[in-house]
């Protein structure tokens, strides 16, 4: 049964007519064509197609459409400004914490998150809330340098 699910991606209102039970990943990259959010393992374990629904990290795959309407979605598309990079996008850079990245985005979403909770975050922290986010290419050392890295970014912009 088609449902039409009206929510707010990346600031822009939008609009689509799908059935219901269709997965939310699936309408991101299929009919919106924001394939920034990857399909990994279809199961919620990987982290591959994590977005944040009203701010908060929510995988994608989990999740039905319908259960999307009339909330905010933020994609990796719509974490930039302009032309200018989210801190933690920079960061992952920067210290060249992605190989083929499959994962980033979702990485990166998922440090998002974290640094809005814990803006000073220790290792183990830091550890804690990337826990569930799979790197086939195992660069858990770099990504946890890059979120370092962004957080005293992030720090120093908000006292700067």
């Amino acid at each position: 049964m088609s449902v039409t699910v009206r929510f707010s991606v990346n600031g822009t209102e939008r609009s689509v007519t799908t059935a219901g039970d269709r997965r939310l990943l699936d309408v991101l990259r299929e009919d919106l064509q924001l394939t920034g959010t990857k399909y990994g393992c279809g199961e919620g374990q990987c982290g591959a197609c994590l977005v944040h629904v009203d701010g908060e990290p929510t995988r994608s795959c989990l999740v039905s459409v319908a259960d999307a309407d009339g909330r905010s979605i933020t994609t990796i598309e719509g974490l930039a400004r302009g032309d200018t990079l989210h801190a933690v996008q920079a960061a992952f850079i920067d210290e060249g914490a992605l190989q083929c990245g499959y994962c980033t985005s979702g990485m990166v979403l998922a440090a998002v998150a974290l640094l809005r909770k814990t803006p000073d975050p220790t290792d183990a922290q830091i550890v804690s809330g990337m826990d569930g986010h799979l790197c086939r290419c195992n660069g858990y050392v770099k990504i946890v340098s890059a979120v370092r890295r962004a957080a005293e970014t992030m720090r120093a912009a908000r006292h700067g």
